[in-house]
């Protein structure tokens, strides 16, 4: 038996051997290769920080086989690009071998050094290949843009599942406690960069804050954040990855932290757009008593996994403000304060999960981070919604969370909500219910209101003045304000 089993696989590897043919290689100038592009282009990026890897595809059509005689970049180790061939990183190849009929993958990506300019520069190179003497190049391109690291070094900050990093690093101290941010460069955030006590940071129209993945911006007990953004040119809040993929991709990174600020010095934002973080911007006391109000105007918040605006037993005014498309709340008001929000959109047509929690919340109980037994308070809560659109895709989007007791209060004014809640008379005033606002595009953020909108005309115009007068757009409300951060227009192209 043993001796069959012998004999049938000495019979099975001469068979397979007498069967293999050498690979032949056509050396024919008339067989080339094609390829899937002829221009790879990258999004803009920083400086130091390699980009995203692009796929160039390689074809042999062919019913021959073929090698490539020499993969290049141009500029050789001198260019910005590099490349992988067959799990291979270099600038240069030889003989890769392509079978008739099949296909190769090419992996580029683009690193690029630092140099003077402020505005974005243009790198370039060519990638080029010899098939039996025929010449076929693909043109790499990318744009460079510098900016200030803000590199963290080690401390305590919770991350969005409640676990702790440890490295933050301090843009104020005891001898800059006024630190000016500029829109010359962008700023890139490592980890947490910290608003120390009695420091303050002003960011200037313009600027770009960019956030690596769970990176922050914290401001420390009396610390102060002013952001400074106008009309035309907004301080804008994201994700460091400028790839057009992420765009809208929601949890880039984790949060802008407000703690308690000095009396005298409160937090401001203004002209702003914040966008696909965890947290949108989370503003608590924790360690004083201190209630110096926060004013949030004319900010763009939106597309956050967890909340657009948490905030936790504090003093804000929020006005011509729209907070958009969350995976949990909008806005969360908890653990007491006073609270006026005026003219503003607060709207959830989240799709990225499952979505369970109302778009606007409040809740009047108070748990002191700093108390290791956890004890719970009741706090007194006050808060008017006036001249505003709670608006999403479930059927009820406000919900509370109170303890009964008389200091706690909150009323609508001349707002368009979607609620099931009984519609009491003491909570509502000249509200209108669960009518379509009739958005722009949800999926595209675009929460400008349309034609037929039950938002239009039903808000009341002593409240629409001062700066209240223009809206989001800088749109004069006139004498008949609609609902909402934005003032309807008819416009046939928007």
């Amino acid at each position: 038996m043993r001796k069959l089993l012998s004999i049938i696989l000495l019979s099975i590897v001469f068979f397979t051997i007498s069967c293999r043919k050498e690979q032949q290689f056509s050396d024919n100038p008339s067989k080339n290769i094609s390829l899937s592009t002829d221009t790879i282009a990258f999004d803009t990026v920083f400086t130091s920080i390699g980009s995203s890897t692009k796929i160039l595809m390689v074809y042999n059509d062919n019913s021959d086989n073929l090698k490539i005689n020499s993969i290049r970049l141009e500029k050789g180790a001198s260019s910005p690009y590099s490349i992988n061939v067959d799990g291979q990183s270099g600038t240069a190849f030889s003989d890769k071998e392509i079978y008739a009929k099949d296909s190769l993958y090419i992996f580029v990506k683009v690193t690029i050094n630092p140099n003077d300019d402020n505005n974005p520069f243009f790198v370039e190179d060519r990638l080029i290949f010899n098939t039996n003497g025929n010449e076929k190049t693909v043109n790499l391109c990318a744009y460079g843009q510098n900016a200030h690291y803000i590199i963290g070094r080690k401390g305590i900050f919770p991350d969005q599942n409640g676990h702790y990093t440890n490295y933050y690093v301090a843009i104020t101290d005891s001898v800059n406690t006024d630190v000016h941010w500029t829109a010359e460069k962008p700023y890139v955030i490592y980890n947490v960069a910290l608003i120390d006590s009695d420091g303050t940071l002003t960011i200037d129209p313009g600027t770009h804050v960019y956030f690596h993945k769970g990176a922050g911006l914290w401001a420390w007990s009396e610390g102060q954040l002013i952001v400074n953004g106008t009309a035309a040119n907004p301080v804008v809040f994201q994700g460091d990855r400028l790839e057009s993929f992420y765009d809208n991709q929601p949890g880039q990174w984790d949060r802008i932290w407000l703690m308690e600020a000095r009396e005298g010095h409160g937090h401001v934002i203004d002209h702003a757009i914040i966008r696909n973080g965890f947290i949108g911007l989370q503003v608590q006391r924790m360690l004083k008593d201190n209630m110096e109000a926060m004013y949030i105007r004319n900010t763009i918040i939106e597309n956050h996994t967890g909340m657009g605006v948490y905030a936790n037993c504090y003093s804000i005014g929020m006005s011509n403000l729209l907070v958009n498309n969350c995976g949990s709340h909008c806005i969360a008001l908890t653990g007491g304060g006073e609270y006026l929000i005026t003219h503003s959109t607060i709207a959830n047509y989240w799709t990225g999960s499952t979505r369970k929690a109302e778009a606007l919340i409040f809740n009047n109980l108070y748990t002191d981070p700093t108390d290791l037994e956890g004890l719970t308070y009741v706090v007194p809560f006050e808060c008017d919604v006036i001249n505003s659109i709670v608006y999403g895709n479930k059927s009820n989007e406000v919900g509370s969370s109170f303890y009964p007791v008389n200091d706690t209060t909150y009323k609508f004014k001349n707002s368009l909500i979607c609620t099931q809640r009984p519609q009491l008379t003491q909570l509502y005033e000249q509200c209108t219910f669960n009518k379509d606002p009739k958005f722009k595009n949800t999926a595209n953020f675009d929460f400008h209101i349309d034609t037929l909108s039950a938002a239009i005309g039903i808000a009341n115009p002593c409240y629409s003045i001062g700066d209240l007068r223009f809206d989001l757009d800088g749109i004069d409300r006139g004498d008949r304000p609609d609902a909402g951060a934005y003032q309807y227009i008819y416009n046939p192209e928007r």
